[in-house]
């Protein structure tokens, strides 16, 4: 199983939802194996699994588990798993980055501790646990709005001596991931995650993004790729991106995960909702939102 581990990661690398249950009690694993094989169809490069579009923070240890294991099976080596295995205790980061090395994922993408923030020592001296645990190239999930943790550039590339080889840069910072993106590349492979710098980090040069808002809009997604990262046509990227950034402008400005959930609903996929104390977006905003879709061109019901 663990063949996947040598894949590259590049281009749209999905920020994966958790299909539920209606009940929310579980997850529904015949909806997640649905949605996977909709966005593999649509042509996405890589299933970002257990972060915070996928309510990791709502899930149980056996849960996490459970959701890396249904990818890796259900992506079926066509792309690789990047699962998300960040924690609160070094412990179980590593438990659970262990686990996804078993269970055959391609890296483990940890975010910092998120409820009282770690210093910079600490952080090294966990990230090097969790890859000497897994062996598993490690992709730093860099969200300081959630974390508590701003780290410089050089930090950041910093980490590749403790097995980071990769960033999902989710600060919104721009001119930082530029340096990350110009000045660092030889260090670390920067990916963009902050959904309406998408067009600035693939025009910059940036080898991929993860992107929550690839749930919705798989096909604008991939099409935005081929267009500025594999064609080098920037025309046709602004077209795009032009259908594509009033959506994602939409759902940074509300509950993430919440927004993208009805966005997929919208589209006619169910998702069982969020576990509480979350939930769906009232009918005002998924009314407004099924406007953008619709003038993205996604197909709405």
């Amino acid at each position: 199983m663990g063949s996947a581990t040598n894949q590259e990661l590049k281009g749209i690398m999905v920020a994966l939802i958790t299909p539920f249950t209606d009940d929310g009690s579980k997850i529904d694993e015949n909806r997640l194996k649905t949605y996977i094989e909709r966005l593999l169809q649509a042509g996405v490069h890589g299933l970002v699994p257990g972060g915070s579009t996928g309510e990791f923070t709502t899930l149980s240890t056996a849960e996490r588990k459970q959701l890396t294991e249904l990818c890796v099976k259900y992506a079926a080596g066509r792309v690789p798993v990047i699962a998300g295995t960040g924690s609160t205790s070094t412990q179980e980061a590593v438990e659970l980055a262990k686990h996804a090395s078993e269970a055959g994922a391609a890296a483990v993408m940890v975010v910092p501790p998120f409820y009282d923030p770690v210093n910079y020592e600490q952080l090294t001296e966990m990230m090097s646990e969790i890859h000497d645990a897994s062996k598993l190239p490690i992709m730093y999930y860099n969200i300081p709005s959630a974390s508590g943790l701003t780290l410089t550039p050089q930090q950041i590339a910093d980490l590749s001596k403790v097995g980071v080889k990769y960033i999902k840069d989710t600060s919104g910072n721009a001119p930082a991931y530029t340096e990350l993106v110009f000045g660092l590349s030889d260090t670390i492979t920067a990916f963009n995650g902050w959904d309406t710098l998408t067009f600035y980090g693939l025009a910059a040069g940036a080898p991929g993004t993860v992107w929550g808002a690839a749930n919705i809009i798989p096909e604008l997604a991939v099409q935005l790729w081929e267009a500025i990262s594999v064609q080098g046509d920037l025309k046709r990227g602004r077209e795009l991106w032009q259908k594509a950034w009033p959506v994602c402008k939409f759902l940074e400005s509300h509950n993430y995960a919440a927004a993208v959930k009805t966005g997929i609903e919208l589209t006619g996929q169910p998702t069982g909702g969020l576990r509480k104390p979350f939930v769906l977006l009232a009918k005002e905003h998924r009314d407004e939102l099924a406007v953008l879709l619709q003038n993205a061109r996604v197909k709405t019901v």
